[in-house]
């Protein structure tokens, strides 16, 4: 699952990277802005929390400093903009995929934990 995650985490990064700085006309549109872009980063952070369960710190850093640079980046595009509410939004679209991230990695620990007790119980009442 790990490894799965972090593939897809990368594979997500290269979708918000295109669409972020592509031409508008380029860009996929699945949605309303708003909606497509917070979707794409809490499906990041999801993403990067299970891939990488062990470093909360560095998955908040990448997704922040993401979400901030590529917002910068638009200023190169005469076409695009780059709006402070925007990279906020994105930022913390981010941060809450990577709590759901968390708890998801918490609850599926929980229940190997729980799987593996009954186990013992089971193998040593026999």
């Amino acid at each position: 699952m790990i490894r799965l995650s972090r593939i897809t985490a990368l594979a997500l990064l290269a979708i918000i990277v295109f669409s972020t700085l592509s031409p508008i006309q380029m860009r996929p549109h699945l949605a309303d802005a708003n909606a497509e872009r917070g979707l794409a980063y809490v499906l990041l952070g999801l993403a990067l929390a299970v891939g990488f369960p062990n470093r909360l710190y560095q998955a908040l850093i990448c997704v922040v400093v993401v979400a901030g640079v590529l917002e910068l980046l638009q200023i190169i595009d005469p076409g695009r903009h780059a709006r402070l509410l925007d990279a906020v939004v994105k930022a913390l679209a981010g941060v809450i995929g990577i709590g759901l991230g968390q708890l998801l990695v918490k609850a599926v620990n929980q229940r190997e934990k729980t799987g593996r007790s009954a186990d013992r119980k089971r193998h040593g009442a026999e």
